[in-house]
Order: structure tokens, then sequence, then C-alpha cells
């Protein structure tokens, strides 16, 4: 653990009295033993979910849509299923439903994607390359789960009415490696939990507010030391609306709308890790501008410390919803661009504030990010 440096506020000095409290199973309906080691404590369960803008924390300068999610967007939807069971299983699967009721293989969307830095094993990339189209709901689990579930989310396509003579199908599986907290060996994720995050996606609350921090792909995951997750944010401008989620899981130095955080002691290798990055737009584009805003995610990353380290896989995927034939011009999409970045980068700060210190295999601790430290931050 490292001490505030000498250059840092008092203010925050006092505060990181080692957040290392409230050991307990994250994300599940059974809380441990407290084990109270620090007088810094952990938000109280009452704001346990809480998101960075309820701790006086607002990210640029464009406003969010009603949930602040990439549901903002007419028609995402988002499902998880979560893994969290016994000491070693913290994982699970996140999908995200382009437009949701719909048969997206019989609809195709606009799409593209982008490599940041390319250490990892994301799936149905190139197909989208080459035809700037998405075909299927995009799904986020674990590196050694992206076969089982690109299996089942094949499996699914295959089994939507309309698709009975459908011979080839493309399906976007993103990940992050949750080894740290999860046996990621034990192959956790098995296809039924694609069919719970599917069927999840289906109901009418998954187009609403989504569950952030230890839940589905993120339950296993870490960020900046601290214990990442699931988060996303929205922009309004123009009339258009663009929503980003992210699964965090990667490292440098945290910095909170522009401020250094004090920070943990890293482990080796603990800077490396991976981000996932999907981006949801209304406006008209065509592949080629969505992989314009694709591109601009990353900057949003950077925002909150992340330099895409050598051992991290970071990749965005932006697809379009809009039926209208009337695209934008390329001289109206600086202020989408801006939306990119702002939403990126409060997704990852949300995807922070509302996880909770998880307890995984070999009885390793993830803290949580102390919301006290977020605080602090605004008040600067």
């Amino acid at each position: 653990m490292q001490c505030e440096t000498p250059s840092r506020s008092s203010t925050l000095r006092a505060l990181l009295v080692l957040p290392w409290v409230l050991i307990s199973t994250a994300c599940t309906t059974t809380t441990a033993p407290v084990q109270e080691t620090s007088a810094l404590r952990e938000p109280p369960a009452e704001v346990q979910g809480a998101r960075v803008r309820d701790l006086g924390v607002e990210i640029g300068t464009l406003p969010p849509g009603p949930n602040n999610a990439i549901t903002d967007v007419a028609g995402v939807a988002v499902g998880h299923a979560t893994v969290d069971s016994g000491e070693d299983a913290r994982t699970g699967v996140t999908l995200i439903v382009p437009r949701q009721g719909e048969n997206t293989f019989q609809r195709k969307l606009a799409c593209a994607v982008h490599t940041a830095n390319g250490f990892g094993k994301a799936a149905g990339f190139t197909q989208v390359e080459e035809l700037g189209t998405l075909e299927a709901p995009i799904a986020l689990t674990n590196t050694l789960a992206v076969g089982t579930v690109l299996d089942a989310l094949v499996r699914r396509v295959l089994r939507e009415p309309g698709n009975e003579d459908v011979r080839s199908v493309n399906v976007v599986v993103g990940e992050t490696n949750d080894g740290y907290l999860n046996d990621i060996r034990a192959f956790h994720v098995t296809r039924a939990h694609v069919d719970a995050a599917w069927d999840a996606a289906q109901r009418p609350e998954a187009r609403g507010a989504v569950r952030e921090g230890c839940v589905g792909a993120g339950t296993g995951t870490r960020c900046f030391a601290w214990k990442g997750g699931i988060g996303t944010a929205s922009r309004v401008v123009g009339g258009w609306t663009v929503g980003v989620l992210v699964q965090s899981n990667f490292g440098g130095a945290l910095r909170i709308d522009g401020h250094a955080v004090a920070e943990l002691e890293l482990e080796e290798g603990q800077e490396d890790g991976s981000c996932m990055m999907v981006i949801a737009t209304d406006a008209p584009l065509d592949a080629r501008q969505l992989g314009r805003l694709a591109r601009r995610a990353p900057l949003g990353l950077a925002r909150t410390g992340s330099v895409l380290s050598h051992g991290s896989g970071d990749y965005a995927i932006a697809f379009g919803v809009s039926d209208r034939k009337e695209l934008l011009e390329d001289r109206e999409l600086t202020p989408l661009f801006q939306a990119v970045v702002e939403a990126t980068e409060e997704a990852v700060l949300n995807s922070l504030v509302a996880a909770r210190t998880t307890r995984g295999q070999g009885g390793r601790v993830v803290p949580a990010l102390p919301h006290a430290l977020v605080r602090a931050a605004a008040q600067r």
C-alpha cells in the first residue's frame, strides 16, 4: 500500500488510512462477517451501487440522458448473468442487445470496431471490419470463456424465429481477464449463463437503468488496483444520444475529473489488464463514421489514467440503431466525438464507484474505491 505522497493534499492523506475494509463476497445476497481493519469505512449499504455524479463529480460539459446509460439510446437493452459462488467463482456474462425485440441478423446494423491495444482475445472483429455490420447482440465475458460464450450465442441466434435457414452468423464477444479473483481455469461460465443474460436483456426493465459494478462480466474485474466492473454513461448532443458501456479491468494512475487519486500499491503485472468499450448511438451514421467514434473512446479511457499498457486488450465496438437514410456529414461529428469521450470516462468511474470490496480465489481481496476519495476529488 502506498501512502499519499507529500505533493498531494493533506485531505487525501487523511482519508487514505488504508481502505481494506468490510471484506465480503460481492454481488450476492449473503454477506460475510465484517472484518474492519481501518478507520476509513466503505460506503454504507444504502449507497452501494451509487454513481460518480451522486458523489459530486460531473464529467465534461454535455448533458447525460435520462438514465445516464447506454440504454438511453432507443431500443438498446442490457442483460447480465452473474457467476458468484463458493470461494473462487467471480465472473459472468453481460449482453448488449442493439434493438430489443428485433432479430438483429435479419435487420443488420452499421457497426465498427477499433483496437487501441490488441493484447486480447475478442472474437468476431474481422467480419465487422470487412462488412461494417452487426448481426447479433454483443457479449462480454472473461478471457477463457470466449469460446463458450461464442458457441452459446451462435446457438441462440440460430434458434431465433426467422433464422431457421441461417448457416453462417458472426457474433462479437469481448473479454477481459478476471483471473485474479476468479478461478478462470475452472470454466465457470456455461451456455446457460449466456441464455440467462439473453433472457434478462429481453425484459422491459433491461431498457432502463443498468446494474453496474460487480455484475455480469464485471463480477471479477479490477481497475487501478481497486474493484472494477461494469459501468455505463450517456450524453445527449444535437438531438442525438450516445451511450457507452465498459467492462473495466485495467491499470494506470487513477484520475477523477483530472485530479489524481491516492494509489494502491500495484503487484507486478497489475498495471496490465483490459477494457471493453461498447458505444451505441441513434445518430444516422455509416460504418466508417462509427469507426471514427470508436477511435475516440480510448481518449476517455486515458482521461481516467490508462496508458493502454503492454498487456492490456483495449477494444471499442460502436454501432448505430438509426434507420434514417440521410446520414450526418462528417463536419457534424465533432460533438459526437466529445460525447463518446465524456461518456467513456464517466462509465469507467461509475464502474469503480458502484463496485464493492470482493474476496475471491485463494482469499485474495480487491477493495472498493472509497467514496470519500471521490468526494475529495470533487471538492478540489
